[in-house]
Parts: C-alpha cells; structure tokens; sequence
C-alpha cells in the first residue's frame, strides 16, 4: 500500500499531468471527466463552444490535448484500472472541488483551508491591519492604505484619510510652483520622456485657468490640517485615541471641491513665499511619519476593488470621494455586493518601463504552518499594460497589469515600441534593463528583500486564521508594482495562481515552477538532497 503512486488532477494543469506520470504515477481520474474524455477522442472535431478561457471550452481542450499525449489510451486504461483507488496525491484549482471522501490521512493536497484571510483582497486588508499587533512591522512601509468599505470604522477612517491625502496633496502640488506664480496640473506628452526619466506626470506652470477664483484661505486651511495632523502622528498612542484633525471646522465640502479644480480641473493656484517654507518643511515632518507619503503622489487616485474578486474583475481607479461612496453602495453586482468593496491608495509614484505600468507576478510556496515554512521562487515575470501610463487618463488598458485584463485591449498606437507585443518580461530580462539605466544592484539589493519581507508578514498577519492541515501545500501568486525609488509595493497574493501560459516567457517559467514544485513536495520527502530547481527556503520558525 505504501508504494501506490494514484493522482487525482482537477483543472487545467497538464503539465502537473505529465510529470506525474513520468514519474510512474498512475492517474485516478477526477468526477465527471472519464466519459467526457472518451466523448472527446472519438470526436475532437466537435465544434467548441464561444467561451472565455478557463470555462467549459478549455476543459474540452484540456482533455483533448490528453489523448493526444495518449494516443495508444495506456493511460486510459491504467485510470480506469484506479477508478476505486483513493489518490495519494491531489492538484486541484480550487479546494472546493474536493470530495473529502477522497482524502487519506497522508494525502497530498495543493490548498490549505480558509486562506482567503490574505487570499482575497479583504482578507489581506483586514489581515495587515492587525500585523502591528502581531510582529514588530508596519504594513505601511510595504502595503498600500486599505479599508474595507462595508465596514462603518473602516469606511469613516477612509474618507479621512482622503481628506488628509488631498490636504497633503496640495501643498505638495503649491510647491511645484516657482516664485509666487500661479500653477496648474497638465500631463507632460509621453513622447517627450526619453529613456531613464521619470513617467509621473509633474504641473507645469501657467496661468491660471478662467472662472471662480481659488478662495485664498486654501492653502492656509490645508496647512492648518496638516499641522494638526502631525501633531497627532506625534504623539500617537496604541490606542489611536487622538481626536482626529479631520473633525475640525473647516468646511470639507467646499475644500474637496476647489482641491479638484487645482489636481484635475487645472485651476491656478497662488502660494506666497512664507507659505512655500512652511510648506516645505510641513511635508518634510509628515514624511519622517508616514511611510507612504512619497509614493502617494498629489492627484489623490485611489482603486476600488470588489473583495472577494480576482483577475482584475470590476477594479476601477477614482479620484474623487463622493462618487467611490456612491459606486460601492449603488452597485447590485452580486459578487461587488454592499460591504464587499476594498478601496487601496493607488502607488502613482510608481517605476515605468518604456513610460508603461507593469507588476510583478511573484510565486511562493507554504509547505507547512506550524511551523510556518516558506519557500520563494527566483523567477517571476513581469506583465505589462497595453498604454502609456498617465494618471490623467484612468482607464483599465493604462493602470491594470492583468493578463486577463489586458488580452482584451490592442496596444495603443502610441505605445513605446519597445514594450514586448506579448506584454511578458521575465525578471532577467527586468534585470538587464535595470542594469541598462544604471540599477544593476537593485533587484537582489533592493526588490527581492522587499518582496519576501512582505510576502512574510502577510503570511505571519493570517496564520491564525489559516486552517492547517500536515501534509498539504500551496503555490500562490503574488503582485507587487515598483515605486520610483524601486521599492516593491504588495498588492495581493492569489492561491490560484495561473499556469496557463500567455507568453514564450510564461510557458517556459509556468512549466518550470510546477516541476519544482513537485520536487519540493514529493521528491524531497525520499530524498531531502533532491534538486529544487529555483527554489529557496526563506522561513523556517
């Protein structure tokens, strides 16, 4: 009994298939599939049916490509053979699908129960903000501000820290100017970025627009706030008790409005020189408290997010607090139900390539929790947005890097040539490019240390939530975007990360991390000195 070698794989993962039978492992197969595979390779010139990927119409591929593999059926046979045998092993996509009649106690399963706890974007939001109660670490040095908006705490700490954020902002936005001239915001053309420069889009000085007047207590107001603000962040205590700044009695109202026309409308903006100092030296303070305040930029763009959602689905980027509060509570989708939203402050002093957004796919593997135990592969791609990134321009083409987003926009005519048509870099292609602009020490310097340090205390903020089970792992995904100063920001981690492949980049590496996961999972347990592949342990409590 103990040299029965029974797999059981549920999903489009043919590679896990191969491998495995490679291996002289015999497939029992999952329900539902034996007579829909005879059906397929008796007839494979059915006509498919007009589906997305990943639905029925990839399941008939999927099984179609099995017969090709199998053209004398020996692994049909060997199947139906261990239709009544109980799998040793089970990959599967979701860990619902799983008959738990099915599982021994020594089975091998690729999900852990209740992960959504930092698997779904609520889960991480709620998470991380209990980190600092659990280890010594600041989700804000790596995590961008998240609140959850069904929640009545989560949703008032929201709108004022969008009011904080837009006072900030626009103090950040009076020191543009130069002398006592008024500005405006315009986006700087793409075409005039060359090579090495920044991509975030600066005011440039003009006149101001025509209209109503700026009424000239503005910036003394968001000076007052921010002053306020600071001595809280000050003196702050665990309890978070200190009244808020945003409950004084300026008119917030008619502050958000005229604060729009000077970050979206191009209103001027007059700043006097005392108040230009006081300015300077106001953010230079707030910076030494809030790691964030770099990257948050100074046009206020947050992202909302449907929290339980995945592949980009009914994300959308916002400037403006009144209508995010109408989106989430207007909207009847069922899966963005009321209280299911997450809104996250979008990194808008973020690193482009060839003036275009990209993230990173990042894959790990959790072979145990107690004690947790961690293992970070060295490849990983990077996906790339079909156009120019520009914050004046908030459409999905421009600021989500999801393939499953991205496969339905052309690239836009005005898109650096220079972006792969496929939209895949793998991490040693982004290594030589940094090493082009002079980042050689980066990636291993700076990126991956910052990468495995979040990605820890994610996995440390859940764990307690986290059902274990002795002999089960998991391969997840996660995306970090790069601020301008290359540190990585996380945005979410995905326990069903893709393998199928977009790219000649993602075939290669898809492929690769699967082999080496079942080296890790299964090899190394008769042979703890086995190859790894890419590999490496990073967390051992």
């Amino acid at each position: 009994a103990q040299e029965k070698k029974i797999f059981m794989v549920q999903g489009p993962y043919p590679i896990i298939r191969q491998l495995l039978r490679a291996r002289g492992w015999v497939e029992r197969k999952a329900p539902r599939t034996g007579r829909q595979l005879e059906q397929h390779c008796s007839d494979q010139n059915r006509q498919r049916q007009h589906t997305a990927p990943g639905s029925a119409g990839a399941k008939q591929r999927e099984e179609e490509e099995q017969c090709d593999e199998d053209p004398l059926c020996i692994h049909r046979l060997m199947s139906y053979l261990a239709r009544d045998q109980l799998p040793n092993f089970i990959w599967t996509n979701f860990i619902e699908t799983v008959d738990r009649q099915l599982l021994q106690e020594d089975s091998v399963l690729n999900h852990y129960a209740r992960v959504d706890a930092f698997t779904t974007k609520e889960g991480l939001c709620l998470s991380l903000q209990n980190l600092p109660w659990i280890e010594k670490a600041d989700p804000n040095a790596f995590f961008p501000r998240c609140y959850r908006l069904g929640t009545r705490d989560d949703r008032e700490a929201f709108i004022e820290d969008f009011r904080l954020t837009a006072a900030r902002s626009l103090l950040k936005l009076a020191l543009e100017e130069a002398g006592d001239r008024p500005v405006r915001t315009e986006q700087i053309p793409n075409s005039n970025i060359r090579e090495g420069e920044s991509h975030i889009s600066h005011p440039k000085h003009s006149t101001a627009q025509p209209g109503s007047p700026l009424y000239p207590e503005l910036v003394e107001e968001a000076l007052e706030v921010c002053k306020q603000h600071l001595g809280v962040l000050q003196h702050e205590d665990i309890d978070r008790n200190t009244p808020s700044p945003c409950r004084t009695c300026i008119d917030w109202d008619n502050f958000l409005r005229q604060y729009y026309r000077v970050a979206h409308e191009g209103a001027g903006l007059v700043l006097t020189r005392q108040q230009r100092k006081q300015c300077q030296n106001l953010l230079q303070s707030l910076a030494e408290k809030l790691p964030q305040l770099d990257m948050e930029g100074k046009l206020n763009v947050w992202i909302l997010k449907p929290g339980a959602e995945s592949q980009g689905r009914g994300i959308i980027c916002m400037t403006r607090l009144e209508e995010m509060l109408q989106l989430a509570w207007s909207c009847t989708a069922p899966s963005v139900q009321v209280g299911r939203w997450v809104v996250q402050k979008y990194v808008e002093r973020l690193m482009t390539i060839f003036g275009t957004k990209f993230d990173i796919r990042q894959w790990f593997v959790v072979t145990d929790w107690k004690p947790l135990t961690v293992w970070f592969y060295q490849d990983c791609y990077l996906r790339f947005c079909s156009r120019p990134f520009s914050l004046h321009h908030l459409e999905r083409a421009r600021h989500l890097c999801n393939v499953s987003v991205q496969k339905w926009y052309k690239t836009s005519p005005d898109q650096d040539p220079r972006v792969p048509p496929d939209k895949i870099w793998s991490n040693k292609q982004f290594q030589e490019y940094l090493a082009q602009v002079g980042q050689a020490d980066a990636w291993h310097g700076v990126l991956v240390p910052g990468m495995k340090a979040a990605i820890l205390n994610a996995l440390r903020s859940a764990r307690d939530r986290v059902r274990f089970r002795k002999g089960s792992f998991e391969l997840y995904g996660a995306d970090f975007v790069v601020g301008e100063n290359l540190q990585p920001w996380l945005l979410e981690i995905n326990s069903c990360p893709t393998m199928s492949p977009s790219s000649a980049v993602t075939r290669q590496l898809c492929a690769n991390v699967q082999r080496d996961t079942l080296r890790l999972v299964l090899d190394r347990k008769d042979n703890p000195r086995c190859s790894i592949g890419a590999f490496e342990l990073i967390y051992k409590e």
